[in-house]
């Protein structure tokens, strides 16, 4: 006889959202906790409730749909893959354009918001995007690569914006929104495009499945014990993994708030946030983490002891903190749970795969440097030169309009090739590096760069390092250290030399890991907008392969005494 849905009118309308579980758990919200704040946007001084997302979120796909070509609509209809942009920084406004998006059957194509002009016309071009959402803040940016790419390519597609515009002072009756009873959408078609760096070559587009939705968030939800009645601090770009899969979609699909701070991160707002209560977890990356231990050290440790313990307090009150995209520094984890007196929750994951490997709720016996272990439902295997590949239930289905960059991703077995180097010891994984850039080749040693990283931040006047390979005809590559010192009162070593630097790692690492080329910068390392050092980018200007002619480079030769 076929579904039912053959012989009966389909179930659309102005207050119907598709029949997908991601909108089953926000009306459920949204119906049975009408005051239950959902996001909590700083930059903007708004709160709003469940109620509030969907019933904006439908506004705007209504106008979404007016703008539409009519071709579009039928492919829509047709549940065909379908890409918008979004244009807005993490708050109230992208939130109902996320879920505008998706309730429109589309899927989201989020940007940073403020990239130039050219990036993001690359970005929707990749994409074939039918339309552009922006923000308040992107608005301008928006609607000057629309100008462009109709000027440049003759790709014309409506800005929608701001989003804000579209909000609605009254609400209809939450009773009143409904879930189609049609047949679910196709889970395995895009929710998401987030894209790739783009170091090795222009960004790739990792397209996310509808499963990845909610059951990658579930998990991690789950996993950290989430509820409705927490609050997350997100402060994380929201155009990429971390900030999008790992710390919106857990927190909103859990029903827990999500407070929004967006723009550039600010250590001395956190540390007040903070103090002032009322959060259980919060999500960073590394250099967030040591940025924030950085002002503690220079302008909280030495305040009074009644002021110093609040900013403490603060920080121990909340009930987790996560920290992901890169490896955390061992001196900087060490840091902070002796601060906190709690463990650090680190993961491993990646944009094509999630977070599949993570740090225990109680990590007693867990070795030090680990990242933790395989999370269930997971399958990894590690080649014999140590490369690790992933197969997991909520991988990226494609790279966009890229066939063979995915093809070439994968193994025979169907693995994803991560690109990362790991050992294993019993059931933990330590990761090594990047197997293109964080392992250095050198005299015949193989060598991470991250384990040289971690014993040069354990230094007392070290603020930040890099270390990379910089090739060299004898040795392969030669051990290259980039490093800012500490500025505080807690260091009197104000300059530092080669000589001195390996002095100080001769009992900590064995000799041929030693660096032998140094280059000191003022201030901090450049990093990407999500807080990463891009050793690709970033070596080779900081070392050229003229680098011994460059006055601020130190380069150790068997004839030196150290």
């Amino acid at each position: 006889m076929g579904d039912r849905t053959q012989f009966v009118p389909s179930h659309v309308g102005d207050n119907v959202l598709p029949n997908l579980p991601f909108f089953h758990k926000l009306l459920r919200y949204a119906q049975r906790r009408p005051s239950g704040i959902s996001i909590r946007d700083v930059n903007a001084g708004l709160e709003k409730t469940f109620h509030h997302v969907l019933s904006d979120a439908l506004i705007l796909r209504k106008e979404l749909e007016k703008r539409l070509s009519a071709e579009t609509l039928r492919d829509l209809q047709e549940d065909k893959e379908v890409y918008i942009g979004l244009l807005a920084p993490g708050g109230y406004e992208y939130t109902v354009g996320f879920v505008a998006i998706l309730a429109l059957g589309a899927a989201v194509v989020p940007m940073a918001a403020g990239l130039p002009v050219e990036e993001v016309s690359y970005f929707l071009l990749k994409a074939q995007c039918v339309a552009v959402l922006a923000g308040t803040t992107s608005e301008p940016l928006a609607q000057s690569v629309v100008r462009s790419m109709g000027d440049k390519n003759n790709f014309h597609i409506p800005c929608i914006s701001p989003i804000a515009s579209f909000f609605q002072t009254t609400l209809a009756a939450a009773k009143k929104i409904l879930i189609s009873s049609d047949r679910a959408l196709d889970m395995n078609n895009a929710a998401a495009v987030i894209f790739t760096s783009g170091t090795t070559g222009p960004p790739k587009g990792a397209v996310q499945r509808r499963t990845w939705l909610t059951g990658n968030a579930e998990t991690d939800a789950a996993f950290y014990g989430v509820t409705e009645e927490d609050v997350v601090l997100h402060v994380l770009p929201v155009h990429h993994a971390s900030g999008l899969g790992l710390t919106f979609l857990p927190f909103l699909t859990a029903g827990a708030c999500i407070e929004f701070r967006s723009g550039s991160f600010n250590t001395a707002w956190t540390w007040e946030r903070w103090r002032q209560g009322g959060l259980s977890f919060f999500s960073g990356v590394p250099t967030i983490y040591m940025r924030m231990m950085r002002y503690f050290e220079e302008n909280i440790a030495t305040q009074a002891p009644e002021v110093r313990d609040q900013y403490i307090k603060g920080a121990r009150d909340i009930r987790t903190m996560l920290c992901g995209s890169s490896a955390l520094p061992g001196p900087v984890q060490e840091f902070w749970e002796k601060l906190r007196e709690k463990p650090m929750m680190t993961r491993y994951g990646a944009t094509e795969f999630g977070a599949v490997i993570k740090t225990d709720l109680s990590p007693q016996g867990m070795p030090k440097n680990s990242v933790g272990r395989i999370v269930g439902g997971v399958s990894l295997k590690l080649e014999d030169d140590g490369h690790l590949l992933v197969k997991c239930p909520y991988m990226f289905s494609k790279y966009l309009n890229d066939e063979k960059a995915t093809i070439q991703a994968h193994d025979k077995d169907g693995y994803f090739r991560s690109g990362d180097i790991a050992r294993r010891e019993g059931d933990y994984f330590f990761i090594l590096g990047r197997a293109s850039i964080d392992i250095i080749k050198s005299g015949g040693y193989k060598i991470s760069a991250l384990d040289i990283e971690r014993e040069i931040l354990g230094l007392d006047y070290v603020s930040e390092v890099m270390v990379v390979g910089v090739e060299d005809e004898e040795y392969g590559q030669r051990v290259a250290a980039s490093i800012s010192l500490k500025t505080d009162q807690s260091t009197t070593r104000k300059t530092l030399t080669l000589a001195e630097l390996r002095e100080d790692l001769r009992s900590k690492l064995a000799s041929y890991k030693i660096p032998t080329i140094l280059r000191v910068i003022k201030g901090e390392l450049p990093k990407s907008g999500t807080g990463k050092v891009q050793k690709k980018i970033l070596g080779p200007q900081l070392f050229p392969s003229n680098y011994r002619d460059i006055p601020e480079i130190s380069v150790w030769s068997k004839k030196s005494k150290l």
